[in-house]
């Protein structure tokens, strides 16, 4: 009776009972990586069985790509949200960078995968249309704010929407996946408030410091001073 009771449940319910797989398979890939990953907890954080998740996902391949995918789809989503085409271009690209910050601070499970999938050479990405499919819209939004930007001439020309991207991701996760080790090097707490919101300072004047047109610059440092 049990069993049967358990069997229409997710019967009733086939895409709920795939969101709770995800979700825990998720939880467990983030902190076992693959190699250490066990199906069996999974299921049992899921409140699914084996046969549950071979039938919605696949096998443990299958559903660590699935989790990957998910991953990149949400940041993707979450992104969107930002509505950077509505922003002036440099408030725009200071919405991104505090936006990559905060997510990465909100969702360590993201940084974990990025860190397995590099461990595998992305292996496992290369096998995903989807993923690639998720990446050029964003590119191509970034590239309209860097070319209002030019056209407003806040920005240089010649900047790569892409080589920024990796710029701002980068300020975030070197700091936050090696602040244990950096925290020992500098003697300190890199993770404190303080020190958190002195981060997203320093990154977002270092970003829009380098994309910031010179002409502009240099009729801001001949201005004289107010009094």
């Amino acid at each position: 009776m049990a069993k049967r009771k358990t069997a229409n449940g997710w019967q009733r319910d086939p895409e709920g009972m795939r969101l709770r797989i995800l979700e825990a398979a998720t939880q467990e890939f983030s902190r076992h990586g693959l190699g250490g990953a066990r199906i069996d907890r999974i299921a049992k954080a899921a409140g699914a069985n084996k046969r549950m998740i071979y039938y919605h996902v696949g096998n443990k391949e299958d559903l660590y790509l699935a989790v990957l995918e998910g991953t990149y789809a949400h940041i993707r989503e979450a992104e969107r949200e930002l509505n950077l085409e509505a922003q002036a271009p440099a408030e725009a690209i200071a919405s991104l960078i505090r936006f990559t910050w905060q997510y990465y601070l909100k969702h360590p499970e993201f940084l974990a995968m990025l860190n397995t999938e590099n461990l595998h050479g992305a292996r496992y990405l290369r096998q995903s249309d989807k993923v690639k499919e998720m990446h050029s819209p964003f590119v191509a939004l970034i590239g309209a704010v860097l070319r209002r930007g030019e056209k407003s001439g806040e920005f240089r020309s010649g900047v790569d929407p892409v080589q920024l991207y990796i710029s701002i991701a980068s300020l975030s996760y070197f700091y936050l996946s090696n602040n244990a080790t950096l925290g020992v090097i500098f003697g300190r707490n890199l993770l404190a408030e303080r020190a958190k919101a002195e981060r997203l300072a320093h990154m977002t004047d270092l970003v829009l410091d380098a994309l910031q047109n010179p002409a502009m610059r240099e009729a801001t440092a001949k201005k004289p001073p107010k009094r």
